[in-house]
């Protein structure tokens, strides 16, 4: 962001934040053991989406996740009556997810000898619902007990400041953006490909 008259603000927030954060991470190495139409099935549990299905044609091997910066920010964030403070920490908190799960792609890659890698997340795409965050959560096991992440009713994660999904090793970088029309999204990391969208099935 801009050095504007209130970083003096944002670096007091910065160095605040840090105390609260605990990043942390669960993953597992796993075997693809068949691939039907547009469903995957890992460990016995099956995951549905044509995209993520064709994203795996030629993969073999995959790496579930979740990533999480813990709960306390998020608390400090609500706690505060100073909207611009939320603001400030919500983005910090944003930043810092990122940074985390970004953090664990770099370790997969060179853990595991793989140059690109791209992933995918349950309920990004109405092609793969929300609703696959409980067989990703049972592949993973005990998610709760391993790092504090847990799903509630409506299959979001709790702390809110956490993300999931799959890494794949890919040679092509695929965003899942990529096959969303919505407009204005502050998340967009790739422009809508409509040719793509009906490469992947999700136009006809």
């Amino acid at each position: 962001m801009e050095r504007r008259e209130d970083w003096s603000q944002v670096q007091t927030l910065i160095e605040a934040a840090q105390l609260l954060i605990k990043a942390r991470a669960v993953y597992k190495v796993c075997y693809i053991e068949e691939k039907i139409e547009d469903t995957i099935r890992i460990d016995g549990i099956s995951l549905t989406s044509m995209v993520l299905r064709k994203n795996l044609d030629n993969v073999g091997r995959v790496f579930p996740f979740v990533v999480t910066i813990g709960s306390k920010l998020e608390e400090e964030t609500r706690a505060s009556i100073d909207l611009v403070q939320q603001y400030y920490l919500d983005t910090i908190g944003n930043l810092a997810l990122l940074t985390t799960r970004n953090y664990l792609k770099d370790y997969l890659r060179s853990r595991y000898a793989l140059d690109g890698m791209s992933y995918m997340s349950p309920g990004s795409l109405k092609d793969w619902a929300i609703e696959n965050q409980r067989p990703l959560f049972s592949i993973l096991g005990d998610v709760e007990a391993s790092i504090g992440v847990r799903l509630n009713e409506s299959l979001l994660m709790t702390p809110g400041k956490s993300l999931s999904g799959i890494y794949f090793p890919t040679e092509i970088p695929f965003y899942s953006c990529q096959l969303c029309p919505q407009k204005d999204c502050p998340s967009r990391r790739a422009v809508y490909d409509e040719k793509l969208s009906i490469e992947y099935g999700i136009l006809k």
